[in-house]
């Protein structure tokens, strides 16, 4: 394979898979709507053609302009993006979507592929844009590669946990840089314990790429970071790679419930586990990388960027109630 479309490229997932295909050699075309500011204007490597991947007449424009030998899904939302897609570019020599570690159904730990099972997805649920339909969609749209794959498509799925690092507009881990680099002293809801497993958005991008490359068809592989640590752990690896000391206080929910919080109001908290495994990509030959270096590129981007986060979890006021409160 030479070329590769990659359908969105301009944010976060996207934006890393672009650089991660331009760095092993392939010409790349990124396809959207040109709603994002296009942070690869001004690299003759990286060509941009507008288009709506909802429109499948725009699909099939660009597959005709393009000519891809894989396409790179980053930005389909809803069962029916699978099928078009899957249809429109059935001739490539591969065709990854990237699914997500929320299309599983039901708490295991670990969540593997080919024994967990994924959620159901109603025929409202696949049409209805939302947190609660996203796994769901996710789901259904993990099984529409599956069916592209038995009518004899190279059709593979990605499923990352949650991603963190550079330019993650989400900015859910903002929220716990700017807590650590800003703070003395840090509340973490549930006892620090809460565990669930992240991925560096670059090693998400190499997963796509090696998938791309070596996977087999019909087959969905789980994205994450090696190490699993718990949420208080985080705060410790950032305070290393801040170069800070921060002291973490661990809160219970009785704790909180009293300063009139819930640890649900915290970003990346979970209250059950949500690991999974990573085995069948290892066997890929992918590797993570190591939070050392991940969160250091992770850090200095903050830092240059204007995220925050703060609007992402309680008020600082509210934490420092919570905190003088623990003291009395």
């Amino acid at each position: 394979m030479d070329s590769v479309l990659i359908i969105g490229g301009t944010r976060f997932i996207g934006r890393a898979t672009v650089e991660e295909f331009r760095e092993h050699g392939y010409d790349v075309t990124i396809c959207n709507r040109g709603n994002h500011a296009n942070p690869f204007a001004d690299d003759p490597g990286v060509a941009h053609v507008a288009g709506d991947r909802r429109d499948r007449d725009d699909l099939e424009a660009v597959r005709e302009r393009v000519d891809p030998d894989a396409v790179i899904d980053c930005v389909a939302y809803f069962p029916e993006d699978v099928r078009e897609a899957t249809d429109v570019f059935a001739d490539c020599d591969a065709y990854v979507y990237v699914s997500s570690g929320a299309s599983y159904g039901v708490e295991r730990v670990p969540k593997r592929e080919d024994e967990t099972p994924l959620c159901e997805c109603t025929d409202e649920q696949a049409t209805t844009e939302g947190a609660a339909t996203y796994g769901p969609r996710k789901a259904e749209g993990d099984r529409a590669v599956f069916a592209a794959a038995e009518r004899g498509v190279r059709a593979m799925s990605v499923r990352p946990t949650v991603v963190y690092g550079p330019h993650d507009y989400t900015e859910r881990f903002d929220y716990w840089i700017d807590r650590v680099d800003t703070h003395d002293r840090v509340a973490v809801p549930g006892d620090g314990l809460s565990l669930w497993q992240l991925v560096y958005v670059e090693d998400v991008a190499s997963a796509l790429r090696v998938v791309a490359e070596s996977g087999t068809a019909g087959e969905a592989y789980n994205v994450g970071d090696d190490h699993v640590p718990t949420l208080g752990e985080w705060v410790d690896l950032l305070a290393e790679a801040c170069d800070t000391t921060v002291e973490r206080v661990d809160v219970s929910e009785r704790e909180l419930s009293r300063a009139g919080l819930e640890s649900t109001a915290f970003p990346l908290y979970r209250p059950s586990p949500h690991v999974l495994s990573t085995a069948k990509l290892r066997s890929l030959g992918w590797s993570s990388t190591p939070h050392e270096a991940a969160l250091a590129a992770t850090v200095d981007e903050h830092r240059e960027s204007e995220r925050t986060g703060r609007d992402e979890g309680p008020d600082r006021a509210d934490e420092t109630a919570l905190l003088a409160s623990l003291d009395e």
